[in-house]
């Protein structure tokens, strides 16, 4: 199987239990849209949106007048997110299956999230795709798990174990960020969760002439 479909896997049985599971990250998930500085009538894009679970934050951010533009390839994980988006009434939140090698947005978005979506983020074209899709001097802003520092040696098989449930890469965890990080200006990273975690923002750069 081709990392995608392993990721694909993994999800199909988490998707029932994954909002519960995902309680305890909740604050660092907040704290991570507020790095994207939102504003009223904005766009915003959340990559790998599992369960939707940032789109009421993101609605916050934006407003009436912004767009919330989520996608999703788990079909277990996005189904939950379906539910989520009919139940509450959104009328300016997109929820997509699609994944992010592919996903097509109607538009250029002015600030996007990537929340806890390694594979993506190890993935080159994927992130091309996405950042293609977002305008020059966006907000960018991450979160996830990561190596802790190198002489802690064995105590990296924590964090590999951590990450193995859910993604395919699960051993590529020493820079998970760089791919986005290359394409922005003014990036920043800082450690969480005793180390074993990040969070990171910068400044989609302008396109080469």
């Amino acid at each position: 199987m081709n990392p995608n479909q392993i990721s694909i896997e993994r999800y199909r049985d988490k998707a029932a239990g994954y909002d519960a599971s995902a309680e305890f990250t909740m604050p660092l998930r907040r704290r991570t849209i507020a790095l994207l500085h939102l504003r009223a009538g904005e766009t915003v894009i959340d990559v790998g949106a599992g369960t939707g679970l940032s789109y009421a934050l993101l609605r916050d951010g934006v407003g009436d007048t912004g767009q919330v533009w989520g996608f999703e390839q788990s079909p277990e994980m996005f189904a939950v997110g379906e539910q989520r988006v009919q139940r509450e009434h959104w009328p300016n939140v997109l929820h997509l299956q699609a994944p992010a090698e592919t996903v097509n947005l109607p538009g250029m978005a002015d600030a996007v999230l990537f929340n806890y979506t390694h594979d993506i983020c190890r993935t080159p074209a994927a992130v091309a795709n996405i950042l293609r899709q977002v305008k020059p001097g966006a907000r960018v802003a991450m979160a996830g798990i990561k190596f802790f520092p190198w002489w802690t040696g064995p105590l990296n098989i924590l964090a590999w174990l951590k990450n193995r449930p859910y993604n395919a890469k699960a051993a590529d965890l020493w820079e998970p960020w760089s791919h986005v990080a290359a394409a922005c200006s003014d990036f920043q990273w800082h450690s969480t969760q005793w180390g074993m975690g990040y969070v990171a923002s910068g400044i989609k750069r302008g396109d080469p002439p």
